[in-house]
């Protein structure tokens, strides 16, 4: 990948997760070096300008001396490194790192050209900064976390590699690579920004637009199952209230349904009506596709930004404060976020409800056939359940809540690093109770003889070529981690689109990328 201008999250899910490397393109250089010239003169003058050649947040009207401004970035970054709590993973850490970059490269930072390289020929030679998760508050950005990034470019600290923890500089030495001795302006540089946030939430977000799809695919696995109606997903129905998510997720079920036989078996039961968790599926889910495509807008916004402070403007040399760095786009889209997934497990655990009642069902209860001597998928719904509570305990929003730092400087915070780590978790949990429900819907259809629609019927099938039907009890706990690996992989999701996992919706710009097929004759 070659950074410029553009960051795309498909971009960004290359780097990070796989690894593609990345490297500085000519005209970003040139933007880097014009900006630099802009404090290269700063320096060389009389003119105090905050975070150049002034102290930090209270101590602005503090003017440092030239001789003192080495000392004066190198102060900034030990005395900020001081975040506390687990470890952040090495994706979220390598995000970090890409958006960091990313946003310097647009030139309005000051930073010399070789911070941007020395970002990039860590992360492509996979060495990550160890970053404590705690200790954002999201107002200058994500200041502790950025700091313990740059403490690694300075030679300090520690950092990862090859599943090691090492330190830095032992590391820097093996490669060939020389410690950063930071300038004027470019600790400040590293450390202003909405990283953290970004690479959280452009991580949750990719892998929010997987589990939508295999939520719609779980969903349409327990219709058949149940022997639900398909009417409500025609889009003469759902044409009626087009919202944009809701016809994309109607779209989806009509196709994962297609040409299903279970469907004509049951046309005349004379059953009126089902349960909203299966009618009011593209209601449900859409609104979370709708929050998704929301997401995607602002992050698409957010990877083009530039999210410094001071800002350099090198057409007219002027340097200005601002507040670009504050992370409150990305807390609200986090909370946003939290709310739009938390509810896919919440519907998804009342379907699992559907399939193992067997007042509601119509099956076996808790889908064995042996019920007493065996409890079947009993406690399937109970772990379920249990995530599901625990997810609205994490919903709450963490950008409802503020205080005060840098002696009031920084009077107003967004608490987006929290919202975007409660999401992460929200979304694990909700990854879990839709493997539940898969697991639970191909064990009902294993007591169904006729064939359910196309998608349902292609992941029905490479589920059980993972998990076996149970018969009795078994250990099964192993069965779900597998099909929660299938969730996360986006496998089963995969076979029922008929070998393109591509997720939904569209990157940040309204409606998606999900086909729409044609619509469903079936009807009851």
């Amino acid at each position: 990948m070659i950074l410029d201008r553009a960051l795309t999250l498909d971009g960004f899910i290359a780097v990070v997760r796989h690894h593609e490397p990345a490297e500085l393109a000519p005209a970003a250089r040139e933007r880097i070096l014009r900006a630099r010239a802009v404090i290269e003169a700063i320096v060389d003058g009389d003119r105090a300008v905050y975070g150049v050649n002034t102290g930090f947040g209270k101590f602005e009207s503090v003017r440092i001396g030239r001789g003192q401004l080495e000392q004066l970035q190198y102060n900034l970054i030990v005395s900020h490194a001081i975040g506390l709590g687990e470890a952040l993973s090495a994706e979220v850490v390598r995000g970090m790192m890409l958006l960091r970059a990313q946003s310097l490269a647009l030139g309005h930072s000051g930073v010399r050209p070789e911070v941007v390289e020395l970002l990039l020929a860590l992360l492509n030679a996979r060495v990550h900064p160890v970053i404590p998760a705690q200790g954002s508050v999201g107002a200058s950005g994500d200041l502790a976390p950025l700091a313990h990034l740059a403490l690694a470019l300075i030679g300090l600290g520690e950092v990862e590699v090859g599943g090691a923890v090492r330190p830095s500089a032992e590391v820097f030495a093996e490669l060939g690579l020389t410690p950063l001795t930071l300038q004027a302006k470019e600790g400040l540089a590293l450390i202003n920004g909405t990283q953290l946030m970004g690479s959280l939430l452009a991580l949750a977000l990719h892998d929010a637009r997987t589990l939508l799809g295999t939520a719609n695919l779980a969903a349409a696995m327990t219709v058949e199952a149940r022997y639900g109606s398909h009417r409500p997903f025609a889009a003469d129905v759902v044409g009626l209230r087009p919202h944009p998510g809701a016809l994309e997720v109607a779209a989806e079920l009509r196709h994962f349904l297609r040409d299903s036989q279970i469907a004509p078996s049951h046309a005349e039961c004379g059953k009126v009506q089902d349960a909203y968790s299966l009618r009011a599926v593209p209601q449900i889910h859409g609104a979370t596709w709708d929050a998704l495509a929301q997401a995607g807008r602002v992050l698409a916004t957010e990877f083009a930004a530039v999210t410094d402070n001071p800002l350099i403007f090198p057409e007219t040399g002027e340097v200005v404060s601002g507040g670009n760095f504050h992370g409150q786009p990305l807390a609200l889209s986090a909370d946003a976020l939290k709310v739009a997934v938390a509810e896919l497990a919440n519907v998804s655990e009342r379907r699992i409800e559907q399939l193992l009642n067997p007042a509601l069902s119509g099956l076996p209860a808790f889908l064995t056939p042996e019920g007493g001597l065996s409890s079947g998928l009993m406690i399937a719904q109970y772990t379920a359940a249990a995530l599901v509570s625990e997810n609205k305990v994490l919903a709450h929003p963490a950008s409802v809540d503020s205080i005060p730092t840098s002696a009031g400087q920084e009077d107003h915070v967004s608490m987006g690093a929290h919202g975007a780590r409660q999401l992460r978790q929200i979304l694990d949990n909700a990854q879990a109770v839709v493997a539940t429900e898969l697991l639970c819907a191909a064990q009902a259809l294993d007591f169904q003889t006729l064939r359910a629609g196309q998608g349902v019927q292609a992941a029905y099938e490479h589920l059980r070529a993972n998990v076996a039907h149970l018969e009795t009890d078994r250990y099964y706990r192993p069965d779900l981690l597998r099909v929660l690996e299938l969730v996360r992989g986006g496998g089963l999701l995969a076979a029922a689109r008929g070998g393109d996992a591509a997720a939904i919706p569209g990157e940040g710009n309204g409606p998606g990328r999900v086909p729409q097929f044609g619509d469903s004759t079936s009807r009851h």
